[in-house]
């Protein structure tokens, strides 16, 4: 069972707005830190931004700040991107992630995951 499933990618215009959401239906605890990664072509995979178990702490890379909002819901099992504001290099594939630690903080480093999603494409046209 894939652990983690995202949705809500698609194609939207620089400008516009999408909301990723990620069910962790194949995990057995609904308190692991989140994260959001993407990865463009050609590109490393990169933070994007990250949340702890309880939604009390977000943390975003500098690129994203002030655009884009993480948050989750414990007893849905599923963590959300809002994403505003959205530009021609925000486009890629973004996948969600899960540090199998429960009642831990978030982090922005891809070596702390243990879970992965397997990502929704999001294509912003100019």
């Amino acid at each position: 069972q894939v652990p983690l499933v995202e949705s809500g990618g698609g194609l939207v215009q620089a400008g516009g707005s999408l909301r990723l959401s990620c069910i962790a239906s194949g995990l057995t605890s609904s308190r692991y830190p989140m994260g959001w990664f993407r990865q463009a072509p050609g590109k490393e995979r990169e933070f994007v931004a990250a949340i702890n178990w309880s939604g009390a702490s977000t943390y975003y890379a500098d690129s994203v700040k002030g655009r884009f909002t993480i948050s989750r819901d414990n007893a849905k099992k599923t963590a959300y991107l809002q994403m505003n504001s959205l530009k021609s290099e925000d486009t890629a594939v973004y996948f969600c992630a899960a540090v199998a630690s429960p009642y831990g903080s978030g982090s922005g480093r891809i070596s702390d995951y243990d879970y992965w999603g397997q990502g929704t494409q999001v294509t912003v046209s100019t």
